[in-house]
């Protein structure tokens, strides 16, 4: 049985519960994964962790998944939350190549004007992309969050998710 979120907490859906939209509370997420990741040091089974969090911590991700490291410049699909995903992408192809190959995070406002933009969904509009590393500093694959809302993400989000990212897979094995 997974360990419960910290006490006290209500948890990043707790506005869904009231009919509110839901907008992420990133110090109340990165405590409920730490919460349910202690211990885990399986870099699959974090992956599908966080992506469960993560997708329903906020109503602008409508793809939240990751993409894992499998050869050399190459990324295949992992566990995700939402519709279909690309099965593999090349490191030089679409933003999530784009991330594995720079290692910096991929902030994209407009897909559309992304040179090489993969459509996986044709209602994607803005795209966020976080390497996600071991903590040996290898990269083990990017994280990916889709939305069908223009310029939904901002350097915030990207900090935030990122942050916990690393201490997420510092302990974890690919």
């Amino acid at each position: 049985m997974a360990p419960a979120a910290p006490e006290g907490a209500d948890g990043p859906l707790a506005p869904a519960a009231r009919g509110a939209p839901v907008t992420v509370d990133y110090p109340t997420l990165a405590r409920t994964v730490a919460a349910l990741a202690e211990g885990e040091t399986d870099a699959v089974a974090l992956m599908a962790t966080l992506a469960c969090e993560i997708h329903h911590a906020d109503d602008r991700f409508d793809w939240t998944g990751f993409y894992r490291v499998v050869a050399p410049g190459l990324l295949k699909i992992g566990p995700y939350q939402g519709g279909h995903g690309c099965l593999a992408i090349p490191f030089g192809r679409g933003v999530c190549g784009a991330c594995a190959r720079t290692g910096a995070a991929q902030i994209v406002p407009d897909v559309a004007a992304f040179p090489g933009h993969i459509a996986c969904s044709a209602t994607t509009r803005s795209e966020l992309v976080l390497p996600v590393r071991d903590g040996a500093g290898r990269l083990i694959g990017v994280l990916d969050i889709d939305s069908d809302r223009p310029a939904a993400f901002d350097a915030t989000d990207a900090g935030a998710l990122q942050a916990i990212l690393d201490d997420t897979f510092s302990g974890a094995r690919a």
